[in-house]
């Protein structure tokens, strides 16, 4: 009745699992990584004062979004891997004849593929969704100056009746929150009457007053200083902080929040909930791969079907990843409750995965 009857055994395929998945995926990051540089690299360095720094600084950004990526993958071809090799040199049939069921064989991986879901999460809260925020600043400016702020929301527009403001950046929330690189149209009846630009701004009231400003009027071409002045009389925080919303820059707690404040102001949520029931359920995918993958553990090797096996699994990995996007997609368009996107794909293909197993060797 015990589920490792020999510890042992235990610790011996978990290091087997765990050493090919780690090799498997530096080799995938390697690979594509190189692949992305040079698709990025001319454009990093046409920019003046731009080098070798700029270059490393992007593969510092890039790498934990390819590792968070195709981690799942490394884990599943881990598996099928590590399986294979134990069934060729019959270390499947010898613990099958030891009396242990096909769910012990595979406990050893189940668990440690529970620990590397556990680093993944971790991994994507801490290191992940810094990288990507400050890189998809780092695209907006062509690469340019890098932003002061790596977690701040960048190039938001507001609509304040007629008019349009234009923020390069905002730091902070509510009340407290700053604005740097302001543009505000002044127009009436749809027609543009003047450009108001100030490098900074902050909460006035119930306005935004910003500063040093200057006016540039359309009719006369003329530009002038006129100092602080306050803009947008009714426009909210809120209309700044949450008019765009990157649920892959954020983590967890931060896009909670982000989506209660949207709740609170009447606005659409969907896909940001089903994006933040996905930040558990895909790191919990690893979890799949081994009982995806299980079915190029058994069968004898010597029948000539293990090459077939190996097949099947790696089609039930890849029938799980392309329906996990799927399931996001009509989760974003609405079609799907967000919590049905994010986790039936991950419930759907564990039965599957057991129904096979308990199908071919239970």
């Amino acid at each position: 009745m015990s589920f490792f009857p020999s510890r042992t055994v235990a610790i011996y395929m978990a290091r087997l699992f765990l050493t090919r998945t780690f090799a498997i995926l530096f080799a995938l990051v390697l690979v594509l990584q190189a692949l992305d540089l040079l698709s990025e690299s001319g454009d990093i360095l046409s920019v003046p004062g731009n080098g070798q720094a700029q270059i490393l600084t992007y593969v510092s950004l890039r790498a934990p979004q390819i590792i968070a990526r195709f981690l799942p993958f490394s884990v599943l071809l881990g598996t099928i891997l590590t399986l294979i090799t134990m069934n060729q040199n019959s270390e499947i049939i010898a613990l099958k004849a030891a009396g242990l069921s096909a769910h012990q064989v595979l406990a050893p991986l189940i668990v440690a593929s529970l620990g590397v879901a556990g680093v993944s999460f971790v991994f994507n809260e801490r290191i992940v969704t810094r990288a990507t925020a400050t890189l998809t600043q780092w695209e907006k400016v062509d690469y340019g100056v890098m932003p002061f702020d790596r977690g701040d929301r960048s190039n938001v527009w507001v609509r304040d009746g007629d008019d349009l403001i234009q923020v390069d950046q905002i730091k902070g929330r509510g009340d407290q929150a700053l604005l740097g690189g302001v543009t505000l149209y002044d127009r009436a009846g749809g027609n543009l009457q003047s450009i108001v630009r100030a490098p900074r701004g902050r909460r006035d009231g119930d306005g935004w007053q910003i500063a040093p400003a200057t006016r540039f009027e359309v009719a006369t071409g003329k530009l002038s200083q006129i100092g602080a002045v306050v803009i947008g009389r009714g426009v909210r925080p809120d209309q700044f902080t949450l008019a765009s919303v990157d649920p892959d820059s954020l983590p967890f707690d931060q896009l909670e929040s982000a989506i209660d404040d949207l709740a609170e102001s009447g606005r659409p949520t969907k896909a940001l909930d089903g994006a933040l029931w996905h930040k558990l359920s895909g790191p919990l995918s690893s979890i799949l791969m081994p009982l995806l993958g299980a079915v190029a553990a058994f069968g004898i090797a010597r029948s000539g079907k293990l090459f077939v096996r190996a097949v099947i699994g790696m089609a039930l990995g890849f029938a799980y990843f392309v329906a996990d996007n799927f399931a996001l997609a009509m989760g974003n368009l609405g079609a799907y409750p967000p919590f049905l996107a994010a986790w039936a794909p991950f419930l759907l293909f564990f039965l599957i995965g057991e129904a096979v197993l308990f199908r071919t060797e239970e």
